[in-house]
């Protein structure tokens, strides 16, 4: 209630309508005493009300069943407003958006597994083709959800703003009702203490039956009136309820505008960046693997000159001799064997750059996430 001060000044008037119709006569109730408090009027407002008691006449019927009234409509009609845009707000359809994002970027993964298996009999050009067409078609699918999504964010944006205005007119009609409620009181007491009292004790003093009934009929009218002031109280309750229900509305509002953020900002643009990743995996390895055929087709056919001058040096030295030496087998054991060593030690080399490189990385996604959850504080 602190921001109430800086609001449009409430207004007060005792300036009763017409009332068509006449309420029945209200019974006196027990006089029930009540602490008056201003603490949230500033100096002005409480002159006001000051000055407003001055001007209630409880004699005034007509202003007393008015009393406070215009507030009292303006409150329903605020209600029934908020009621309205709660009513018409359609937040399952935003989850349920959300939902589909997720459901396409899934869909995308179970295809990619369902005919893996079948890969092998399909060019490697065939598979960066699939890949490619199944990206546009859940792409554009995702596209057309974000654009929704967008214009959920935006509505949802306003009905923010639009929120606040409400929460401040609700401020406004809570202090109206309290200088209403205090200038009533304040006007209650002064009766009761000064004018009552007097013809109470005018009354004690004369015995006359019309001083007893003068007073009779100040104590009906203090009675109206501080029931009229009770109904006011109810109704400033309304008020102090609302406020925090308006705030529920509007963060649940908020959360749906961070989570369509998040998927538009960060889910949606990592899921791209990893298919790029896919793709550009896919083309290596296809580029590898006719590297991989080309280096076996060579070494097939050295392997086939080797046996061809196998045989015949072999036919060759049995005719000259009959002793046989694999020298050649030899020869091609130690060289696989360096290659393989060579191989592995490459290997493992290649694994300590990616390690620390990885390293890295992980060093620097942590002090990110640290700096995040700073600038969330």
């Amino acid at each position: 209630m602190s921001t109430l001060d800086e609001m449009e000044m409430p207004t007060l008037t005792f300036d009763p309508a017409p009332v068509p119709e006449e309420k029945a006569p209200v019974v006196p109730v027990q006089e029930e005493k009540a602490e008056l408090d201003d603490s949230m009027l500033n100096d002005k407002e409480r002159q006001m009300v000051e000055s407003f008691a001055k001007q209630i006449d409880i004699r005034n019927t007509n202003g007393i069943l008015q009393y406070g009234a215009g507030t009292q409509k303006k409150m329903a009609d605020f209600s029934e407003k908020a009621l309205e845009n709660v009513k018409t707000k359609d937040l399952g359809s935003v989850g349920d958006m959300l939902s589909n994002v997720v459901t396409e970027l899934k869909s995308f993964d179970a295809q990619e597994e369902e005919k893996g298996f079948f890969s092998f009999l399909k060019k490697p050009v065939d598979k960066i083709t699939t890949m490619k067409t199944k990206y546009e078609k859940v792409e554009n699918n995702v596209e057309k959800i974000c654009t929704a999504l967008e214009n959920h964010q935006t509505q949802l944006m306003k009905d923010v703003a639009m929120l606040d205005h409400m929460y401040e007119q609700n401020l406004l009609y809570f202090k109206e009702l309290s200088m209403y409620i205090l200038a009533g009181k304040k006007k209650l007491e002064e009766v009761k203490t000064t004018e009552l009292a007097q013809l109470m004790a005018k009354a004690q003093a004369s015995g006359q039956p019309e001083d007893a009934q003068a007073v009779k009929d100040l104590v009906g009218l203090c009675d109206r009136f501080e029931k009229k002031i009770h109904d006011l109280e109810l109704t400033r309750m309304i008020s102090i309820q609302t406020a925090p229900q308006i705030r529920l509305v509007q963060n649940s509002d908020t959360m749906m505008v961070e989570k369509i953020q998040t998927t538009v900002v960060n889910t949606i643009p990592l899921w791209k960046s990893q298919m790029v990743l896919a793709l550009g995996v896919e083309h290596a390895s296809q580029a590898a693997k006719a590297q991989r055929q080309v280096t076996d087709m060579t070494n097939d056919l050295l392997r086939k000159n080797a046996e061809v001058l196998k045989v015949a040096s072999v036919e060759a030295a049995k005719e000259s001799e009959r002793g046989i030496v694999d020298l050649e087998t030899l020869q091609n054991t130690n060289a696989s064997l360096i290659s393989t060593l060579d191989e592995v030690m490459q290997i493992q080399a290649d694994g300590r750059v990616k390690r620390q490189a990885a390293e890295v990385e992980l060093r620097k996604m942590e002090d990110e996430l640290k700096n995040k959850l700073l600038e969330i504080r």
